[in-house]
Protein backbone atom coordinates (compact mmCIF):
# COMPACT_ATOMS: atom_id res chain seq x y z
CA UNK A 1 0.00 0.00 0.00
CA UNK A 2 2.79 2.81 -1.00
CA UNK A 3 2.23 6.47 -1.38
CA UNK A 4 1.40 8.26 -4.83
CA UNK A 5 4.81 9.97 -4.29
CA UNK A 6 6.38 5.77 -5.57
CA UNK A 7 5.00 7.00 -9.23
CA UNK A 8 7.06 10.30 -9.12
CA UNK A 9 11.15 10.57 -10.20
CA UNK A 10 13.33 13.05 -8.08
CA UNK A 11 13.56 16.31 -8.82
CA UNK A 12 17.00 17.44 -7.11
CA UNK A 13 19.00 17.64 -8.82
CA UNK A 14 22.79 18.61 -8.74
CA UNK A 15 26.47 18.32 -9.58
CA UNK A 16 26.77 14.56 -11.48
CA UNK A 17 29.40 12.57 -10.08
CA UNK A 18 31.17 8.64 -10.34
CA UNK A 19 29.23 6.54 -9.69
CA UNK A 20 30.30 4.73 -6.49
CA UNK A 21 29.11 2.09 -4.38
CA UNK A 22 28.86 2.58 -0.35
CA UNK A 23 28.80 -0.33 1.68
CA UNK A 24 25.71 -2.70 1.17
CA UNK A 25 23.22 -1.82 3.70
CA UNK A 26 22.59 -3.78 6.99
CA UNK A 27 19.27 -5.95 6.84
CA UNK A 28 18.06 -7.56 9.48
CA UNK A 29 16.46 -10.74 8.72
CA UNK A 30 17.66 -13.26 11.36
CA UNK A 31 15.97 -16.44 11.99
CA UNK A 32 12.28 -16.05 12.84
CA UNK A 33 11.70 -14.91 16.60
CA UNK A 34 9.06 -17.52 16.89
CA UNK A 35 8.42 -20.90 15.32
CA UNK A 36 5.52 -21.32 13.54
CA UNK A 37 3.95 -23.94 15.50
CA UNK A 38 0.54 -25.72 14.72
CA UNK A 39 -0.97 -24.18 17.38
CA UNK A 40 -0.21 -20.58 15.91
CA UNK A 41 -0.92 -21.50 12.61
CA UNK A 42 -4.35 -21.99 13.64
CA UNK A 43 -4.86 -19.29 16.00
CA UNK A 44 -3.42 -17.17 13.03
CA UNK A 45 -5.96 -18.18 10.79
CA UNK A 46 -8.98 -18.08 13.00
CA UNK A 47 -7.33 -14.58 13.73
CA UNK A 48 -7.85 -13.94 10.08
CA UNK A 49 -10.99 -15.39 9.76
CA UNK A 50 -12.54 -13.28 12.61
CA UNK A 51 -11.09 -10.53 11.05
CA UNK A 52 -12.06 -10.53 7.84
CA UNK A 53 -15.71 -11.98 8.15
CA UNK A 54 -16.81 -8.93 10.41
CA UNK A 55 -15.29 -6.68 8.05
CA UNK A 56 -17.33 -7.82 5.59
CA UNK A 57 -20.63 -7.94 7.75
CA UNK A 58 -19.98 -4.70 9.14
CA UNK A 59 -19.26 -3.10 5.79
CA UNK A 60 -22.63 -4.39 4.48
CA UNK A 61 -24.89 -3.83 7.18
CA UNK A 62 -23.67 -0.35 8.68
CA UNK A 63 -22.03 1.07 5.31
CA UNK A 64 -25.30 1.71 3.23
CA UNK A 65 -26.30 3.53 6.50
CA UNK A 66 -23.16 5.88 6.87
CA UNK A 67 -22.32 6.36 4.09
CA UNK A 68 -25.61 6.96 1.76
CA UNK A 69 -28.29 7.45 4.35
CA UNK A 70 -26.50 10.28 6.69
CA UNK A 71 -24.27 11.39 4.33
CA UNK A 72 -27.55 12.75 2.26
CA UNK A 73 -27.87 14.98 5.26
CA UNK A 74 -24.65 15.82 6.04
CA UNK A 75 -20.69 14.89 4.35
CA UNK A 76 -19.37 15.64 7.85
CA UNK A 77 -21.28 13.36 10.41
CA UNK A 78 -21.48 10.62 7.33
CA UNK A 79 -17.39 10.43 7.87
CA UNK A 80 -17.13 10.48 11.59
CA UNK A 81 -19.88 7.65 12.06
CA UNK A 82 -17.90 6.00 9.21
CA UNK A 83 -14.50 6.49 11.00
CA UNK A 84 -16.22 5.13 13.90
CA UNK A 85 -16.83 2.46 12.23
CA UNK A 86 -13.78 1.55 10.76
CA UNK A 87 -11.94 2.58 14.16
CA UNK A 88 -14.23 -0.20 15.70
CA UNK A 89 -12.65 -3.02 13.76
CA UNK A 90 -9.20 -1.53 12.92
CA UNK A 91 -8.75 -1.46 16.36
CA UNK A 92 -8.98 -5.58 15.89
CA UNK A 93 -5.26 -5.55 14.38
CA UNK A 94 -3.11 -3.69 17.12
CA UNK A 95 -4.77 -6.35 19.81
CA UNK A 96 -3.71 -8.93 17.50
CA UNK A 97 0.26 -7.62 17.25
CA UNK A 98 0.79 -6.37 20.65
CA UNK A 99 -1.94 -8.92 23.22
CA UNK A 100 -2.39 -11.96 21.37
CA UNK A 101 1.24 -11.97 19.20
CA UNK A 102 2.94 -10.15 22.35
CA UNK A 103 4.72 -8.12 20.02
CA UNK A 104 6.32 -5.12 21.57
CA UNK A 105 5.66 -1.79 20.36
CA UNK A 106 8.24 0.55 21.38
CA UNK A 107 7.69 4.42 20.91
CA UNK A 108 10.08 7.21 20.95
CA UNK A 109 10.86 10.53 19.73
CA UNK A 110 8.64 13.05 21.06
CA UNK A 111 4.99 12.42 22.64
CA UNK A 112 3.10 14.34 19.60
CA UNK A 113 -0.40 15.67 20.65
CA UNK A 114 -3.34 13.86 19.41
CA UNK A 115 -4.03 16.42 16.68
CA UNK A 116 -6.94 15.89 14.13
CA UNK A 117 -5.77 16.85 11.05
CA UNK A 118 -2.33 15.41 10.46
CA UNK A 119 -0.32 14.72 7.37
CA UNK A 120 2.25 11.50 8.10
CA UNK A 121 5.40 10.71 6.23
CA UNK A 122 7.44 7.56 6.88
CA UNK A 123 9.95 5.35 5.20
CA UNK A 124 9.39 1.88 4.33
CA UNK A 125 10.88 -0.93 5.40
CA UNK A 126 8.65 -3.59 4.34
CA UNK A 127 5.13 -4.54 3.10
CA UNK A 128 3.25 -3.85 6.78
CA UNK A 129 4.81 -0.96 7.77
CA UNK A 130 1.38 0.78 7.38
CA UNK A 131 -0.51 -1.60 9.51
CA UNK A 132 1.89 -0.46 12.72
CA UNK A 133 0.70 2.96 11.84
CA UNK A 134 -3.02 1.74 13.13
CA UNK A 135 -0.70 1.57 16.72
CA UNK A 136 0.02 5.00 16.91
CA UNK A 137 -3.18 6.24 15.86
CA UNK A 138 -5.18 4.19 18.23
CA UNK A 139 -3.31 5.73 21.12
CA UNK A 140 -3.68 9.15 19.64
CA UNK A 141 -7.35 8.61 19.51
CA UNK A 142 -7.96 9.00 15.84
CA UNK A 143 -7.42 5.25 14.07
CA UNK A 144 -10.56 5.80 12.00
CA UNK A 145 -9.41 8.82 10.11
CA UNK A 146 -5.90 7.21 9.07
CA UNK A 147 -5.92 7.25 5.10
CA UNK A 148 -3.80 5.93 2.55
CA UNK A 149 -2.86 6.35 -1.09
CA UNK A 150 -2.66 2.71 -2.51
CA UNK A 151 -1.68 1.43 -5.79
CA UNK A 152 -4.90 1.69 -8.42
CA UNK A 153 -5.11 -2.40 -8.88
CA UNK A 154 -6.53 -2.61 -5.18
CA UNK A 155 -9.58 -1.51 -6.36
CA UNK A 156 -9.86 -4.39 -7.98
CA UNK A 157 -10.10 -6.64 -5.02
CA UNK A 158 -13.13 -7.97 -4.05
CA UNK A 159 -15.11 -6.62 -1.04
CA UNK A 160 -11.67 -4.85 0.06
CA UNK A 161 -12.18 -2.22 -3.09
CA UNK A 162 -15.52 -1.31 -1.38
CA UNK A 163 -13.66 -0.56 2.04
CA UNK A 164 -11.11 1.33 0.17
CA UNK A 165 -13.71 3.37 -1.52
CA UNK A 166 -16.10 4.12 1.54
CA UNK A 167 -13.07 5.36 3.63
CA UNK A 168 -12.03 7.48 1.26
CA UNK A 169 -8.57 6.25 0.47
CA UNK A 170 -6.88 7.22 -2.86
CA UNK A 171 -5.84 4.67 -5.58
CA UNK A 172 -3.00 6.28 -7.80
CA UNK A 173 -2.03 5.11 -11.41
CA UNK A 174 1.76 5.85 -10.47
CA UNK A 175 1.85 7.75 -13.18
CA UNK A 176 2.25 11.57 -12.31
CA UNK A 177 0.15 12.97 -14.96
CA UNK A 178 -2.64 11.29 -13.90
CA UNK A 179 -1.79 11.02 -10.50
CA UNK A 180 -1.52 14.74 -10.01
CA UNK A 181 -5.10 15.92 -10.74
CA UNK A 182 -6.81 12.72 -8.90
CA UNK A 183 -4.91 13.45 -5.54
CA UNK A 184 -5.86 17.12 -5.93
CA UNK A 185 -9.61 15.89 -6.86
CA UNK A 186 -9.67 13.41 -3.58
CA UNK A 187 -8.40 16.20 -1.20
CA UNK A 188 -9.93 18.84 -2.46
CA UNK A 189 -12.91 17.06 -0.74
CA UNK A 190 -11.16 17.11 2.83
CA UNK A 191 -10.72 20.99 3.02
CA UNK A 192 -13.60 21.58 5.97
CA UNK A 193 -11.93 21.61 9.24
CA UNK A 194 -14.01 19.93 10.66
CA UNK A 195 -13.10 16.69 9.43
CA UNK A 196 -10.23 14.73 11.16
CA UNK A 197 -7.87 13.14 8.63
CA UNK A 198 -4.76 11.36 9.32
CA UNK A 199 -3.29 10.99 5.45
CA UNK A 200 -0.08 8.91 5.55
CA UNK A 201 2.46 8.92 2.94
CA UNK A 202 5.56 6.65 1.93
CA UNK A 203 7.67 8.98 0.37
CA UNK A 204 10.25 6.33 -1.26
CA UNK A 205 7.14 5.01 -3.18
CA UNK A 206 8.16 1.71 -2.19
CA UNK A 207 9.34 -1.00 0.07
CA UNK A 208 13.44 -1.22 0.97
CA UNK A 209 15.26 -3.99 -0.15
CA UNK A 210 19.19 -3.37 -0.86
CA UNK A 211 18.42 -3.98 -4.83
CA UNK A 212 16.91 -0.27 -4.63
CA UNK A 213 19.03 0.19 -2.23
CA UNK A 214 22.01 0.32 -4.51
CA UNK A 215 19.78 2.00 -7.29
CA UNK A 216 19.32 4.48 -5.07
CA UNK A 217 22.83 4.79 -4.24
CA UNK A 218 23.56 5.63 -7.76
CA UNK A 219 21.16 8.24 -8.65
CA UNK A 220 22.50 9.74 -5.70
CA UNK A 221 26.06 9.58 -6.49
CA UNK A 222 25.34 10.86 -10.36
CA UNK A 223 23.24 13.91 -8.75
CA UNK A 224 25.77 14.79 -5.65
CA UNK A 225 22.78 14.11 -3.41
CA UNK A 226 23.41 11.95 0.18
CA UNK A 227 24.51 8.07 0.15
CA UNK A 228 21.77 6.68 2.01
CA UNK A 229 21.84 2.92 3.45
CA UNK A 230 18.83 2.30 5.58
CA UNK A 231 16.70 4.18 3.42
CA UNK A 232 15.77 5.01 -0.50
CA UNK A 233 16.15 8.76 -1.31
CA UNK A 234 12.73 10.51 -1.44
CA UNK A 235 10.39 10.95 -4.40
CA UNK A 236 8.49 14.16 -3.26
CA UNK A 237 5.77 15.13 -5.67
CA UNK A 238 3.24 13.25 -4.38
CA UNK A 239 3.89 14.83 -0.51
CA UNK A 240 4.44 18.10 -1.63
CA UNK A 241 1.06 17.29 -3.66
CA UNK A 242 -0.87 17.07 -0.71
CA UNK A 243 0.95 19.26 2.25
CA UNK A 244 -0.08 21.96 -1.29
CA UNK A 245 -3.85 20.79 -0.62
CA UNK A 246 -4.12 20.17 2.91
CA UNK A 247 -1.90 23.18 4.10
CA UNK A 248 -4.25 25.61 5.22
CA UNK A 249 -6.15 23.06 7.48
CA UNK A 250 -3.87 21.03 8.58
CA UNK A 251 -2.89 20.89 12.17
CA UNK A 252 0.32 19.19 12.45
CA UNK A 253 2.90 16.77 10.37
CA UNK A 254 4.28 14.22 11.61
CA UNK A 255 7.43 12.52 10.90
CA UNK A 256 7.86 9.03 11.29
CA UNK A 257 10.71 6.44 11.77
CA UNK A 258 10.09 2.44 11.99
CA UNK A 259 12.91 0.12 12.33
CA UNK A 260 11.99 -3.91 13.53
CA UNK A 261 14.36 -5.90 16.05
CA UNK A 262 15.54 -8.99 14.68
CA UNK A 263 14.13 -9.58 11.58
CA UNK A 264 11.55 -7.86 8.80
CA UNK A 265 8.42 -8.94 8.71
CA UNK A 266 5.64 -10.09 5.99
CA UNK A 267 1.76 -9.72 6.07
CA UNK A 268 2.01 -13.68 7.21
CA UNK A 269 4.74 -13.11 10.40
CA UNK A 270 1.98 -10.75 11.50
CA UNK A 271 -0.72 -13.13 10.97
CA UNK A 272 0.71 -15.77 12.47
CA UNK A 273 2.78 -13.84 15.31
CA UNK A 274 5.98 -15.45 14.27
CA UNK A 275 7.56 -12.23 13.94
CA UNK A 276 8.65 -8.99 14.31
CA UNK A 277 9.82 -9.50 18.11
CA UNK A 278 10.05 -5.72 18.38
CA UNK A 279 8.62 -2.52 16.60
CA UNK A 280 10.27 0.44 17.05
CA UNK A 281 8.41 3.37 15.69
CA UNK A 282 10.15 7.29 16.80
CA UNK A 283 7.80 9.97 16.14
CA UNK A 284 8.78 14.07 15.31
CA UNK A 285 6.28 16.74 15.30
CA UNK A 286 7.27 18.66 12.36
CA UNK A 287 5.89 22.80 12.67
CA UNK A 288 4.17 23.82 9.46
CA UNK A 289 6.04 27.29 9.61
CA UNK A 290 9.10 25.32 9.28
CA UNK A 291 8.71 23.80 6.25
CA UNK A 292 9.08 25.85 2.77
CA UNK A 293 6.60 26.64 0.39
CA UNK A 294 8.46 26.05 -2.99
CA UNK A 295 8.65 23.08 -4.51
CA UNK A 296 12.39 22.52 -4.80
CA UNK A 297 12.84 24.03 -0.98
CA UNK A 298 10.57 21.45 0.03
CA UNK A 299 12.45 18.48 -2.00
CA UNK A 300 15.45 19.55 -0.54
CA UNK A 301 13.57 19.92 3.14
CA UNK A 302 12.99 16.32 2.42
CA UNK A 303 15.91 14.70 1.44
CA UNK A 304 17.29 16.07 4.35
CA UNK A 305 14.43 14.36 6.79
CA UNK A 306 15.08 11.14 5.19
CA UNK A 307 19.08 11.71 5.48
CA UNK A 308 18.17 12.37 9.86
CA UNK A 309 16.53 9.06 9.57
CA UNK A 310 19.13 7.68 7.29
CA UNK A 311 21.38 8.35 10.68
CA UNK A 312 18.61 7.55 13.20
CA UNK A 313 18.07 3.87 11.83
CA UNK A 314 22.41 3.17 11.61
CA UNK A 315 22.31 4.47 15.48
CA UNK A 316 19.19 2.07 15.98
CA UNK A 317 21.33 -1.21 14.44
CA UNK A 318 24.21 -0.08 16.56
CA UNK A 319 22.49 0.53 19.65
CA UNK A 320 19.11 -1.52 19.44
CA UNK A 321 16.56 1.20 19.92
CA UNK A 322 15.70 5.11 19.05
CA UNK A 323 16.75 7.49 21.46
CA UNK A 324 14.01 8.91 24.05
CA UNK A 325 11.73 5.84 24.29
CA UNK A 326 8.89 5.77 26.21
CA UNK A 327 6.75 8.22 24.54
CA UNK A 328 3.50 6.43 24.70
CA UNK A 329 2.31 3.56 27.21
CA UNK A 330 0.68 0.02 26.82
CA UNK A 331 -2.70 -0.70 25.17
CA UNK A 332 -5.52 -1.08 28.04
CA UNK A 333 -6.14 -4.86 27.56
CA UNK A 334 -9.89 -4.40 28.93
CA UNK A 335 -10.62 -2.07 26.20
CA UNK A 336 -9.35 -3.87 23.19
CA UNK A 337 -11.45 -7.18 24.44
CA UNK A 338 -14.83 -4.83 25.14
CA UNK A 339 -14.18 -3.55 21.10
CA UNK A 340 -13.35 -7.31 20.35
CA UNK A 341 -16.81 -8.14 22.02
CA UNK A 342 -18.89 -5.58 20.68
CA UNK A 343 -17.42 -6.31 17.17
CA UNK A 344 -17.69 -9.78 17.64
CA UNK A 345 -21.54 -9.48 18.95
CA UNK A 346 -22.55 -7.17 16.06
CA UNK A 347 -21.23 -9.77 13.60
CA UNK A 348 -22.94 -12.04 15.07
CA UNK A 349 -26.26 -10.30 15.38
CA UNK A 350 -25.86 -9.37 11.41
CA UNK A 351 -24.94 -13.32 10.88
CA UNK A 352 -28.01 -13.96 12.45
CA UNK A 353 -30.62 -11.88 10.66
CA UNK A 354 -29.39 -12.50 7.57
CA UNK A 355 -29.42 -16.45 8.02
CA UNK A 356 -32.39 -16.93 10.05
CA UNK A 357 -34.24 -14.07 10.17
CA UNK A 358 -36.84 -12.15 7.96
CA UNK A 359 -36.15 -12.32 4.56
CA UNK A 360 -35.87 -8.51 4.11
CA UNK A 361 -32.54 -9.20 5.54
CA UNK A 362 -31.30 -11.16 3.14
CA UNK A 363 -32.89 -8.64 0.63
CA UNK A 364 -31.09 -5.61 2.39
CA UNK A 365 -27.82 -7.46 1.90
CA UNK A 366 -27.96 -8.28 -1.66
CA UNK A 367 -29.57 -4.78 -2.30
CA UNK A 368 -25.97 -3.23 0.08
CA UNK A 369 -23.88 -5.95 -1.91
CA UNK A 370 -25.18 -4.00 -5.33
CA UNK A 371 -25.06 -0.39 -3.62
CA UNK A 372 -21.41 -0.72 -2.96
CA UNK A 373 -20.40 -2.77 -6.06
CA UNK A 374 -22.11 0.18 -8.21
CA UNK A 375 -20.37 3.23 -6.26
CA UNK A 376 -16.85 1.38 -6.01
CA UNK A 377 -17.14 1.03 -9.76
CA UNK A 378 -18.28 4.39 -10.60
CA UNK A 379 -16.23 5.75 -7.82
CA UNK A 380 -19.09 7.81 -6.61
CA UNK A 381 -20.59 9.05 -3.42
CA UNK A 382 -23.77 10.09 -2.74
CA UNK A 383 -23.49 14.46 -2.07
CA UNK A 384 -24.94 16.20 0.69
CA UNK A 385 -28.53 17.41 -0.87
CA UNK A 386 -29.82 19.42 2.42
CA UNK A 387 -27.02 22.29 3.43
CA UNK A 388 -23.86 22.24 1.99
CA UNK A 389 -20.06 21.08 3.58
CA UNK A 390 -19.43 24.81 1.92
CA UNK A 391 -21.73 26.11 4.14
CA UNK A 392 -20.18 24.10 7.08
CA UNK A 393 -16.74 25.42 6.40
CA UNK A 394 -17.98 28.95 6.21
CA UNK A 395 -20.31 28.60 9.48
CA UNK A 396 -16.77 27.44 11.37
CA UNK A 397 -14.85 30.78 10.12
CA UNK A 398 -17.13 32.72 11.10
CA UNK A 399 -17.31 31.61 14.65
Amino acid sequence: MNGSSGSQGHHVSGEKKQVCHVSRPILNNGPKHRPLTPMRRCRGVACVVIILSTAFLLVVYLAPITTFAVRLFSVHYSRKATSFLFGMWLSLWPFLFEKINKTKVVFSGENVPPKRRVLLFANHRTEVDWMYLWDLALRKGHLGYIKYILKSSLMKLPIFSWAFHIFEFIPVERKWEIDEAIIQNKLSKFKNPRDPIWLAVFPEGTDYTEKKCIMSQEYASEHGLPMLEHVLLPKTKGFICCLQELRSSLDAVYDVTIAYKHRLPDFLDNVYGVDPSEVHIHVRMVQLHHIPTTEDKITEWMVERFRQKDQLLADFFMKGHFPDEGTEGDLSTPKCLANFLTVVCLTAICLYLTLFSFVWFKVYVVASCAYLSFVTYYSILPPQLIGSPEGDVKAKKVV
